[in-house]
């Protein structure tokens, strides 16, 4: 979950997956249809909205092809709840039974047709996103094994080869300055060089490295899409947290960079450059713990999984050393944490209560390795992990999938584990399952939009990517189709079927942002395609905007007219609150277009 400090981001000016428009939204009088602008799979339920000025009553609809003729009419289904002051009323239109593949519109009397869409097999309509997906991983690359382009035309922050670490400094208590006069060094030099930066600024995180790092493979091990450019960002991922983990004297490195400074210490958040010529030449290195003493269990647990996750792709002699250091990490996992976890310095960055499900997680997967390799601990893993599943299922930190809670891919897992884990069964973890989606189920019912996670809080679009996903994870795992039109639903919001016409996805869709919070992307004038971004948040979160001097303006249509249910969604390039891309949101896109792209 991240925090509202700090985030840095960028302009874009963009080409789409699928058709562009650059042109200001219609006046306030006009109605509007909002539709997923990617489309659904041929026997999905279909659901757009008709947002109006006032209820329209029973108003009709049709369906046209690319060719402009009618090929389904039907009336304008329930709904009538206004949304704001401005448009009185949101009704549901149900386009379930177009089947046929092809290009269609929706059009409404009195309002502004619908962006195009696509009716198609799943896999025409997920593999190329999952490919734009990669492209963004592509261009966060930080080191000297970077994929060249206009965005990253050159190698950066090579001196990470050779960081010093330093004491983890005090901050106040609204994580906006560091107390300590400056920095301390505590040992180095180490190499931490290449990773991905973490969102619109350079900063490295193992927390979400971690986490995404995991997303990728588990894409890459469960569905048949992405190829050789997936699996190359597995690995680079998977790298870096290579030289995070220092196997052999019980050391991982938390974070490269800081966020918050003081008036001595220059970071990483106050100057806005590119990545390869960054002026901050020599970044501080930050220790999870002293070397051999327990780690916090959620980080130790997110990178224990990603290394047991890559033994059980390596089909290779490297499997059963990833297999080792995993277990090295897992076994120094501290089994009673007291105080704050571990995610990044300072904490207020991702702020995280659960820990239990992140060992859920990472026992399960050395499970998983240890079982294909015939590795003797895989029985006392797989005892673990039920173990860790009923210690979270027990617990008063429960979740939904993102970076913050990693239950429903331990689950779905151990579940795929299928051996005895005594302390949990079967039924117990598909319950949780089901308690993740009845909750974003019942959320759902309440919005005219039948958005699952709140637009509110901080990371909606993760969030609701979360709930799609849990939402395949449960089919998987039950074969029953119970929260498949949920799940489609929360895609469809996610990527244009909510208030403000917006795909959350950069260059997915007719409408996306075009002036993300990233500074490569800002300074290049590129378009960062296949990030997905936080999307809308609470209004009255926007009241500072990130502004640096040697930022570019960007203009954009206003979407404010669209601004309702407590709700802003501001594509500017300060506005950190819902347009900086991140790793984590755009890992949980990908994980839910990978396993989706078979359906």
């Amino acid at each position: 979950m991240r925090f509202p400090l700090f985030s840095l981001a960028s302009a874009v000016f963009s080409v789409v997956l699928v058709a562009a428009c650059t042109a200001s939204p219609p006046s306030a009088g006009t109605g509007f249809v909002r539709v997923d602008q990617v489309g659904f799979a041929l026997d999905e339920t279909k659901y757009a909205y008709l947002l109006s000025p006032k209820d329209p009553g029973d108003v009709g609809f049709d369906v046209v092809d690319s060719a402009g003729q009618k090929v389904f009419s039907a009336v304008a289904g329930p709904g009538g709840e206004a949304w704001n002051d401005t448009f009185g009323a949101v009704r549901v239109l149900d386009i379930s039974a177009v089947k046929t593949p092809g290009d269609y519109r929706i059009l409404v009397s009195g309002a502004t047709p619908s962006p195009q869409f696509r009716v198609a097999p799943a896999a025409e309509l997920f593999e190329p996103l999952v490919a734009a997906n990669v492209r963004f991983f592509q261009a966060q690359r930080d080191g000297a094994d970077f994929v060249p382009s206009a965005l990253r035309p050159g190698p950066a922050h090579l001196n990470d080869r050779k960081a010093t670490v330093y004491r983890v400094p005090r901050y106040n208590d609204t994580a906006t300055e560091m107390l300590d006069k400056r920095l301390v060094p505590d040992g180095g030099p180490v190499d931490v060089s290449g990773g991905w930066a973490d969102a619109g600024d350079f900063l490295k995180f193992t927390h979400t490295a971690a986490y995404s790092v995991s997303a990728l493979q588990v894409a890459q091990r469960d569905s048949r899409v992405g190829g050789a450019d997936l699996a190359a960002e597995a690995r680079h991922g998977m790298d870096w947290l290579d030289r995070m983990w220092d196997a052999s004297s019980g050391t991982l490195y938390a974070q490269v960079g800081a966020g918050v400074g003081n008036d001595a210490v220059r970071t990483d958040h106050d100057v806005w450059r590119l990545p390869e010529s960054d002026e901050i030449t020599d970044r501080p290195v930050f220790r999870a713990a002293a070397p051999g003493d327990p780690i916090s269990p959620n980080l130790a647990g997110k990178v224990t999984a990603a290394f047991a996750l890559a033994a059980q792709l390596d089909t290779g002699e490297g499997a059963q050393r990833k297999l080792d250091k995993a277990a090295k990490l897992y076994a120094q996992a501290d089994r009673h944490p007291s105080g704050e976890l571990t995610t990044a310095f300072p904490h207020a960055f991702y702020p995280e209560d659960s820990w239990q499900d992140d060992l859920e997680f990472a026992a399960v997967e050395l499970a998983l390795a240890g079982k294909a390799l015939g590795d003797p601990r895989t029985d006392e893993w797989t005892r673990d992990a039920g173990q860790w599943a009923a210690a979270y299922l027990a617990s008063e930190t429960k979740g939904t999938l993102g970076v913050g809670d990693v239950s429903a891919l331990a689950h779905a897992d151990l579940i795929r584990l299928g051996d005895a884990t005594g302390a949990v069964s079967r039924d117990d973890l598909v319950r949780d399952l089901a308690r993740q989606l009845d909750a974003g189920r019942a959320r759902a019912a309440q919005d005219p939009f039948h958005a699952g996670a709140s637009y509110t809080e901080f990371d909606s679009v993760p969030h609701t990517f979360g709930l799609a996903t849990t939402a395949r994870l449960y089919e998987r795992a039950t074969s029953a189709d119970t929260y498949a039109a949920f799940g489609t639903q929360q895609r469809n919001w996610v990527l244009g079927a909510n208030a403000w016409g917006s795909s959350f996805v950069i260059g997915v869709g007719a409408v996306f942002p075009r002036c993300p919070e990233h500074q490569a992307a800002n300074l290049t004038g590129e378009t960062l395609t296949g990030a997905a971004v936080n999307g809308p948040n609470q209004a009255d979160r926007f009241a500072e905007l990130n502004r640096f001097p040697t930022m570019r303006s960007c203009a954009v249509p206003d979407f404010a007219q669209f601004d309702g249910h407590g709700a802003r969604y501001l594509d500017d390039v300060g506005a950190w609150q819902s347009v900086e891309p991140a790793d984590d949101f755009t890992a949980g896109a990908l994980l839910y277009f990978a396993l989706s792209s078979g359906q």
